[in-house]
């Protein structure tokens, strides 16, 4: 019997993922079954379950790959000497995030941020699958965590506000954005890199006074 090439599983892991976002983005998680699933796929359910044993093995397969691909490049982007601009970097991974998913629809209308809002539901009910998000999360906040401590260390930033603070504020807002495009529809990233840069541009007229008064 020929040997099965690995970038032959590698592509029919990636199917399987792909079907099952979509009919996770288009149903919810707990109205998605397995046979719906594979119905999406055009696959049997020995060719599938060879891979994954059921929807929570599933999700939890969409989410860490996410969420890593999304950790290694603010951590890339960490070990940079100063780190990229923040609005630029917000930009450049999230933009990546959604290519990499572009061909992925429901209802001629992207699947990804719709996905999103559907995992952020289903771990309110699902410990296994929260474990895997706040663990994701927390490694992402570590990593933007080193980039404002580096932003602060060139000279780029405040020194006096915590990074961890500034860490969970662009997570916000990029988890903010994708929630609008779920509810809204697309738009594209660069609002919201030229949002993060206005804001980034205001200066603060209470450090301003505070300096002229100590002068």
């Amino acid at each position: 019997m020929a040997r099965v090439s690995q970038e032959h599983l590698d592509a029919r892991r990636r199917q399987i993922l792909d079907g099952a976002a979509v009919c996770f983005a288009r149903n919810g998680f707990h109205a998605t079954s397995m046979q719906d699933v594979l119905k999406e796929v055009d696959l049997s359910a020995g060719a599938v379950y060879r891979y994954f044993s059921g929807k929570e093995e599933l999700i939890a397969a969409i989410v860490g790959e996410v969420l890593g691909s999304v950790r290694e490049a603010f951590e890339e982007a960490a070990r940079q000497s100063p780190p990229p601009p923040a609005d630029e970097l917000v930009a450049a991974v999230l933009g990546r995030t959604l290519a990499a998913r572009e061909n992925l629809t429901v209802d001629g209308r992207p699947a990804f941020p719709r996905l999103v809002v559907q995992v952020w539901t289903e771990t309110l009910r699902n410990e296994e699958l929260a474990a895997v998000l706040r663990d994701g999360y927390g490694s992402v906040r570590a990593a933007w965590s080193r980039i404002v401590e580096g932003y602060q260390d060139a000279g780029m930033m405040r020194p006096d506000v915590a990074p961890d603070h500034v860490a969970r504020t662009m997570i916000a807002a990029v988890m903010g954005f994708v929630a609008q495009q779920s509810l809204f529809g697309p738009v594209p990233v660069e609002v919201l890199r030229d949002g993060l840069r206005a804001l980034m541009s205001m200066s603060d007229e209470r450090t301003a006074a505070h300096g002229s008064q100590l002068g």
